[in-house]
């Protein structure tokens, strides 16, 4: 039996460990509104769903960057297109300039 609270967070016990007992409903969150390709993975455009909020000031249009940077490294990031924010440089994080990896050992569903 599933239960969910009213702020949207759902919970069922279930016989299988490996499945997580606890789970947003597919009426919380974002939808994807268009997608674009780029030379390393894609963009998407977010909208959010009209659902209750969890921490408020939620941002109600995001950006998901998605680069293939490897076989094995899926690098994602979302962002407000409408406000740039300050991101702390780190030295092993460099902007990736190549192009999408082939191979690839896993797989990207939006």
């Amino acid at each position: 039996q599933t239960t969910c609270s009213r702020r949207g967070c759902c919970w069922s016990p279930l016989a299988d460990t490996s499945v997580p007992w606890c789970f947003f409903s597919p009426k919380h969150g974002y939808k994807v509104r268009s997608q674009k390709s780029t030379t390393a993975g894609f963009e998407a455009t977010l909208k959010r769903l009209p659902s209750p909020t969890l921490f408020g000031n939620d941002i109600q249009t995001v950006l998901l960057t998605g680069e293939y940077q490897t076989p094995n490294h899926f690098r994602f990031k979302i962002t407000d297109p409408k406000r740039q924010r300050f991101e702390v440089p780190h030295e092993h994080v460099k902007e990736f300039t190549g192009s999408a990896a082939s191979n690839l050992k896993y797989q990207v569903t939006l």
